[in-house]
């Protein structure tokens, strides 16, 4: 069993980018060339490893590999994205890896690369790149090359060598568990269980009852062994249960307009462990957004975007606008999800003018691009 943060410290120590690795200091999937250039290297890096594992890793200072951390980012529609766009489209995950000196939230990302060992091509055109194109790795840059070249596997020692001087040890296991429940979730409910003699998950959160069912907010979720953050969210609810096969949540999100506010489920995901040292992964988009009358949406989108108008102008907000501002990550996302969708390149737009402003509602509308995000890659 591989542990992730080994991994990634061995990949950042051993080697410079080459044709198995690539290092990043941010991804930007949100924008069609921070799309298009993630695509054309997951392509260039699988035609590049037929027979490997290949890697992107994210939150890391290209000129001195200092470790400087990302957002928590949720994968679990990335392979949708892949598929999307590229033909023969390698098995990819993205983990988000937690290293101690980084502030909370941030994390490094890990994106593994496996190839079908098939040719991979762009599907279709995307920003400057044509639907067709091929690419490997030449060094430490993602070329353009002829479709009919050969797949040659040339990293298959370097990559094992690597992956073996990652493996998980007890020492590591037990050390993360102590850390996670005593040094960093101290002042929450925190709690461990062991699957199949092999896997640790652990969890923590401020807890709460309501009407006899349990919730979390605040919640953080790791697989100790692999030093995989499997969920974070500072404002979300969520519900846990488990047995001796599979560990699951149910991800909640609160929505509405003014003071009528409830939840509404957003995501179930279920681990399944096996007896042979494996796991699966299972997500499920269960969302069915709030349906609200198209005239008063109108009328909310107008007063957002004035509101947006004036940060931009610097001009002060009246008291009852600064009210407003609190929720419009939150009336955005509801006018998005009725089809308003200008309402997305709004909230893109108002991303540096409220983190300039309130970190509180600058989180906010960080967790309604999340939603959005999970909504169209599903």
């Amino acid at each position: 069993m591989v542990n992730k943060r080994l991994l990634v410290k061995n990949l950042l120590a051993h080697n410079d980018e080459n044709s198995f690795y690539d290092k990043k200091r941010f991804l930007s999937l949100g924008e069609r060339e921070g799309k298009a250039k993630f695509l054309k290297h997951v392509c260039a890096l699988s035609n590049s490893n037929p027979a490997n594992n290949s890697f992107i890793v994210v939150g890391v200072e290209d000129e001195d590999n200092k470790i400087v951390g990302v957002d928590f980012f949720d994968d679990s529609k990335i392979q949708n994205l892949v598929n999307a766009y590229l033909d023969n489209a390698p098995l990819i995950s993205y983990e988000n890896i937690p290293f101690p000196h980084l502030p909370e939230g941030k994390v490094v990302g890990l994106v593994t690369i496996r190839s079908t060992g098939k040719i991979c091509a762009l599907r279709k055109n995307i920003w400057k790149y044509y639907g067709g194109a091929v690419f490997f790795r030449e060094g430490s840059i993602s070329m353009p090359k002829a479709y009919d070249i050969e797949l040659k596997s040339s990293n298959v020692d370097a990559v094992a060598t690597i992956e073996q001087h990652a493996k998980n040890n007890i020492e590591l296991t037990l050390d993360g568990v102590i850390d996670f429940i005593n040094h960093r979730h101290p002042d929450m409910v925190s709690e461990y269980k062991v699957f199949k003699e092999q896997f640790v998950v652990c969890w923590a959160g401020v807890q709460k009852k309501v009407k006899g069912d349990i919730y979390f907010s605040r919640v953080d979720i790791e697989l100790i062994n692999e030093q995989v953050k499997l969920f974070y969210s500072a404002l979300d609810e969520v519900t846990i249960s488990y047995d001796e096969h599979s560990f699951r949540t149910m991800e909640y999100v609160q929505l509405g307009l003014g003071k009528k506010q409830r939840y509404y489920p957003l995501e179930k995901v279920v681990i399944k462990f096996q007896e042979n040292g494996t796991y699966q992964i299972q997500s499920e988009l269960v969302f069915e957004p709030p349906q609200y009358d198209k005239k008063t949406l109108h009328h909310i989108f107008n007063a957002n975007n004035a509101l947006l108008g004036k940060l931009q102008k610097n001009i002060p907000l009246k008291p009852t606008e600064e009210q407003d501002l609190k929720h419009l990550p939150d009336t955005y996302l509801i006018c998005y999800l009725n089809g308003f969708e200008e309402a997305k390149e709004q909230l893109d737009s108002a991303r540096l003018l409220l983190k300039e402003r309130d970190r509180t509602i600058y989180l906010t509308l960080k967790e309604a691009l999340r939603i959005l995000r999970k909504v169209k890659y599903n």
